[in-house]
Parts: C-alpha cells; sequence; structure tokens
C-alpha cells in the first residue's frame, strides 16, 4: 500500500480510467484499430495527456505481468508468527520422512519394525501444534493458524491419515506398551522367520548346485521342516493371545509385519517348494471320523432291536343260529 494517501487515490483512480479504456487499447495493440490519428484523439478525449501516459505505463506494466501491487491485497492478510512457521516447518519434515518410510517399507511390509520412530515423531511435532500458543492473542495461537483457518486442513488430514494408517497396520501389537520398541515376542518371531529363510536360501543353493532336476525341493521340504513347524507354531500361539486379549474387538489382527511374514513364508513353503507338513493327530481324526460314520448304523439297530412287535390278531367272529 502506498504510504502518501494521495498517491494513492490517484492511482485508484487511474484504475478505474484504465478500466474503461483497456478494451479499446487491447485493440489498438492487436491491430484491430489502427493506431492513427482519430484513435489517439479518442484516448484524448477521454483523458488528459498526462492521465494517457500514466495509462500507458500501467497498461505495460499489466501486459508484462507486472499486476497491480499492493493496490490488489488486503492490508490484513494472515501472516504466521515465526513460532508457527517453525511448528509448521517441523511437521512438514516429520511427515515427509514418515511417508518415505511407510512406501519404502511397503512390500515386504515392515514399517512397523522400520517406521515406529518416525511415526512417533510425527505424533509430536502434531501435539506441539495442537499446545502452542502464539505470541501476540489467544485468537491468533498457531493452533487456529494451522489447524482450523481453512475448509482444507491439511495439516489434520495429514495427520489423521498417519493415525489410520498406523491403527489399520495395528502396529501397537509389535511394540512394547510405551512404543519405545519391538516386544519379546516380536523379535523372536523374527528371528525364527529369518531363521527360515535362511534354511529355504541354504538348501536352494545345494540343490542347484547338485544333481537334483529343476524345480525339485524335496531337500527344502526335508531340510527345513522343523524351522517352519516351529516358525508355524509360535503364529498359531500369536493368534490365540492376540483373540483372548482382545475379545471385545472381534477380528482383531496381528501385527501387519508378523502377518505378512507370516504370509510369504507361507506361500513359499506351499506353492512355490509344493511341501506339506504331516498332521500328528491322523489317528485321533480317523478314530472320530469312523466313530461319526457308524452313528447312523447303530442309531437304527438299536431302534429295531428295542422297539415292540406288533403281533397280528385274528378277530373270530361270533354267528348265532335260531332255529
Amino acid at each position: 500500500m502506498d504510504r502518501d494517501p494521495t498517491v494513492a487515490r490517484r492511482r485508484a483512480s487511474l484504475l478505474r480510467w484504465l478500466l474503461l479504456v483497456l478494451p479499446l487499447w487491447s485493440r489498438l495493440a492487436l491491430g484491430a484499430l489502427p493506431f492513427g490519428s482519430s484513435s489517439r484523439r479518442v484516448l484524448f478525449d477521454l483523458l488528459s495527456e498526462q492521465q494517457l501516459l500514466e495509462v500507458e505505463d500501467l497498461t505495460v506494466s499489466l501486459l508484462q505481468g507486472g499486476g497491480l501491487g499492493p493496490l490488489t491485497l488486503p492490508p490484513d492478510l494472515p501472516n504466521l508468527d515465526p513460532e508457527c512457521q517453525e511448528l509448521l516447518l517441523d511437521f512438514a519434515n516429520s511427515s515427509a520422512e514418515l511417508t518415505g518410510c511407510l512406501v519404502r517399507s511397503a512390500r515386504p511390509v515392515r514399517l512397523c519394525q522400520t517406521c515406529y520412530l518416525l511415526f512417533q515423531q510425527v505424533v509430536s511435532k502434531m501435539d506441539n501444534i495442537s499446545r502452542a500458543v502464539g505470541n501476540t492473542s489467544e485468537s491468533q495461537n498457531c493452533v487456529r493458524s494451522l489447524l482450523r483457518a481453512d475448509r482444507m486442513q491439511i495439516v489434520v488430514i495429514l495427520s489423521e491419515f498417519f493415525n489410520t494408517t498406523w491403527k489399520e497396520a495395528n502396529c501397537a501389537d509389535c511394540l512394547t506398551d510405551n512404543s519405545e520398541g519391538l516386544s519379546n515376542s516380536t523379535i523372536y518371531f523374527l528371528n525364527l522367520f529369518n531363521l527360515t529363510l535362511t534354511c529355504f536360501e541354504h538348501n536352494l543353493q545345494e540343490s542347484a548346485h547338485g544333481l537334483l532336476p529343476p524345480k525339485n525341493y524335496s531337500e527344502v521340504c526335508k531340510n527345513c521342516r522343523e524351522a517352519y513347524k516351529t516358525l508355524s507354531s509360535f503364529y498359531s500361539e500369536m493368534q490365540k493371545i492376540n483373540e483372548l486379549d482382545n475379545k471385545a474387538e472381534p477380528g482383531k489382527h496381528l501385527c501387519i509385519d508378523v502377518e505378512d511374514a507370516m504370509n510369504i513364508t507361507r506361500k513359499l513353503w506351499s506353492r512355490t517348494f509344493n511341501c506339506s507338513v504331516p498332521c500328528s493327530d491322523t489317528v485321533p481324526v480317523i478314530a472320530v471320523s469312523v466313530f461319526i460314520l457308524f452313528l447312523p448304523v447303530v442309531f437304527y439297530l438299536s431302534s429295531f432291536l428295542h422297539s415292540e412287535q406288533k403281533k397280528r390278531k385274528l378277530i373270530l367272529r361270533k354267528f348265532c343260529f335260531l332255529f
């Protein structure tokens, strides 16, 4: 805004005149009207020579992208306080780091064990924004400026996205109660998972150097059976514990890192290597199945033996003869 009010009023007056003569001026610039004495005379009739020169300068400035300067800007632009700017920049940097970590850990899924520190950092930055108070007054604090200043609320949307992703991944199940690191069960499971994959890789390398035909994974199935069974059994125990701890929330999943690791192992074992683990409860299952199959026979046989046999009785009619 111009400091001299006289200059500001003069520029505003010239701007109104410019809006009147701009269509004629644009036609002159495009060659639609010959820029001769007649057209020049029309402009002289509308404006004085000094006003005409000022309008020409203002028009050239507009055509070159100079804009109208401070006249088009409102005097009360919402400028952020330095404290709020610093909080916004911290949240932006931490959000960018967490986003990159989530994408890099998407396949195979490792986001809970890799990105939990960055997630805590984003949560901390959001808490700082929510609790911060600006330097001027309560109405101009950082909460109002950064979280509720417009209908988009980009900072709030990003924060809710991170929280929803973390909750759906159930990463809390992989961490300790204070979320300072991985839980003992998660560490043990990941160790078993790495041992199983190492066994797969080791036996695949031996098969490649041996005389076995391609896609013959019998050595993998034989040598890695115990490692796979141990991993699968511990995963089942984790599922049972999770179901007991979350009775009020049916359908509660394990941590996405653990689920994805077990799915990868099962696909390798059953589909790629075509291995199978014999069931140790085969005999009891067969005995129960045979018993169930014979239940109808026993039922009908007992019904036949214990039912009353009705005998046919002949009813003889008596005839009376009268003589």
